[in-house]
């Protein structure tokens, strides 16, 4: 039979292989027996009043105030050469109080003695007053060196007095109270005396 133009041509693609086969593994949930849910209980309790403690203690313990000798100024040189050869100085001192701690300081007296390469020059103190939590606080002193025998050392002083820097050597103690609320903390008993090297640039009116 003879065909025509009308005939159809189908076109049939060829199957598209089979599907890898996926193993699919379903676990059971699990459920934790009570014991174990105590014991992770008991555990984030624990961790939680070692944290609540660890802050208590870092924003309640007192600790002791930073005190820097900040300023020296030189007020006044005089050589006296009767009965024997002699000088007097005197400076303003400017004594930095910086309190570290989360609540106040209040200070009766800051007491300050003043050495010079391991000889004591002088002894001041000072007025009380406050100082806020987390807060520095500068207090004025007059340091006056009346009689002071020209040694060797002094010789060393006066030439760091031309430089403009002299490292005093200085013994500070505060007495007075920390503050929280309506606890009150007596710094005696803290026993807080410091002792360190201050090297301060002299100013000259």
């Amino acid at each position: 039979m003879a065909s025509t133009k009308n005939d159809c041509y189908v076109v049939y693609a060829p199957l598209p292989p089979n599907p890898t086969a996926q193993n699919v593994v379903v676990l059971p949930y699990y459920h934790p027996t009570p014991r174990r849910r105590r014991l992770i209980r008991h555990c984030l309790i624990g961790s939680t009043c070692l944290l609540l403690l660890s802050l208590s203690i870092y924003f309640l313990y007192p600790y002791d105030p930073t005190i820097q000798l900040a300023r020296v100024r030189l007020n006044r040189v005089r050589v006296n050469s009767s009965p024997k050869l002699t000088l007097d100085l005197s400076f303003s001192l400017n004594v930095k109080v910086h309190n570290r701690d989360f609540f106040s300081l209040d200070y009766d007296a800051l007491d300050v003695s003043v050495g010079y390469r391991g000889r004591e020059l002088g002894f001041v103190s000072s007025q009380g007053g406050r100082v806020r939590a987390r807060a520095s606080s500068y207090v004025n002193a007059t340091l006056d060196l009346d009689g002071l025998v020209v040694i060797h050392d002094v010789f060393y002083l006066l030439e760091d007095l031309a430089k403009g820097v002299i490292p005093f050597e200085t013994d500070t103690q505060v007495n007075g109270v920390l503050g929280l609320f309506f606890f009150k903390i007596p710094l005696k008993d803290l026993e807080w005396w410091r002792r360190g090297i201050s090297v301060c640039r002299v100013i000259r009116d």
